[in-house]
């Protein structure tokens, strides 16, 4: 997997929204600016009404006379608006001049010396970075511990920067899983329910525990995993009740692999309609980068989940199964299935060989 693929995972823990960082800013600014004219401070429910450049332009301009005031808070701010507008060599020269004094620049560097924005990609300085920040002491790289050691478990379980060492992605990710604290990496938390999963460190009693704990503080991927570790008894007593009302709350939340298995439970329970329906609007999904950018869910498990919802919405169709046969509309989504995850499709077709679907 490309380095990039992080790029969400490793801003979210410690950075703003463009809109949440334009209201606090200017908030801010109305608090603590007696100059400032009134006609250039947006009111927040007039917000829709002022273009988006010139909202930029303004933050920026109050950033800069800001900075010359010698605000601590602004230099970063204005580095944060340049990632947010994705200017980012503006952003990198900025991180760069603030780095040895500003932890929120140092940990906004990694990663885009990670990923590659405003500048070569370079692991080995990303995990450099993020080690700093892990091992440093000062009450200011508190908040962002947690998510540089869940970073540096992700460059250690993909080679990024460092040798491969499953144990080491292990051991990083539970100092930032910090026993189910809520405010400690969800990520982190998350992540081992997955390693646990997997067939080199399978587990299936932690995968279930550290799911539990990740669900518990919020986390949409673990809540479909629950769902899918109630409803064939992994790692936990098998119970069909729990695992519906995971998938339901999952599904509902957006998480598309959810949404793909409770399309399943209805085929198998004969709710032909329900299923045709659910696994059809599943199906109809592309962008699997974008989904995962929204959900903060693997790409991975979304692209087996329209792979599934597209094989279920074909044999809906190929048999008239709630909804009017169509062999035609059938090759269609058989063919989708295949290219989003040919391992699925292969797994379901022999089901079919076999008559359990």
């Amino acid at each position: 997997m490309h380095a990039r693929a992080h790029t969400v995972d490793l801003l979210s823990n410690c950075c703003f929204s463009f809109s949440r960082f334009l209201f606090y800013f200017f908030k801010f600014s109305i608090r603590t600016t007696h100059c400032l004219p009134v006609s250039i401070i947006p009111d927040p429910l007039k917000s829709q009404q002022i273009d988006h450049k010139g909202l930029v332009r303004k933050a920026e301009e109050l950033l800069r006379s800001r900075i010359k005031e010698d605000d601590p808070q602004a230099p970063f701010l204005l580095g944060q608006l340049f990632f947010e507008e994705q200017h980012y060599w503006d952003a990198l020269v900025q991180f760069e001049r603030i780095k040895d004094k500003d932890f929120q620049a140092l940990y906004q560097l990694g990663v885009m010396y990670f990923d590659g924005l405003g500048t070569k990609e370079d692991h080995k300085k990303g995990v450099e970075y993020m080690m700093n920040i892990a091992a440093s002491e000062s009450p200011k790289a508190k908040h962002l511990k947690f998510a540089a050691l869940f970073n540096l478990g992700k460059a250690y379980f993909e080679g990024y920067g460092v040798k491969q060492s499953d144990e080491e992605a292990e051991r990083l990710w539970i100092a930032a899983a910090d026993d189910g604290n809520p405010e400690a990496s969800v990520r982190a938390q998350s992540a081992l329910g997955m390693f646990f999963s997997r067939p080199e460190t399978k587990n299936l009693e932690k995968a279930f525990y550290w799911h539990s704990e990740a669900c518990g503080n919020g986390s949409l991927e673990s809540q479909g995993a629950l769902g899918v570790m109630y409803l064939y008894g992994f790692g936990i007593k098998k119970n069909i009740q729990s695992a519906m009302e995971c998938l339901k709350e999952a599904s509902e939340r957006g998480n598309i692999y959810a949404q793909s298995q409770l399309a399943v439970c209805y085929y198998k329970q004969k709710l032909y309609t329900k299923a045709a329906e659910l696994a059809k609007s599943v199906a109809q999904n592309e962008d699997v980068a974008a989904i995962g950018r929204a959900t903060d869910c693997q790409p991975r498990y979304i692209a087996k989940g329209i792979a599934l919802a597209a094989f279920y919405y074909a044999r809906c169709l190929q048999l008239g199964l709630g909804i009017q046969s169509d062999e035609e509309e059938a090759k269609k989504y058989f063919s989708k299935a295949c290219q989003m995850d040919p391992d699925v499709a292969a797994d379901l077709q022999f089901d079919i060989i076999f008559s359990i679907v």
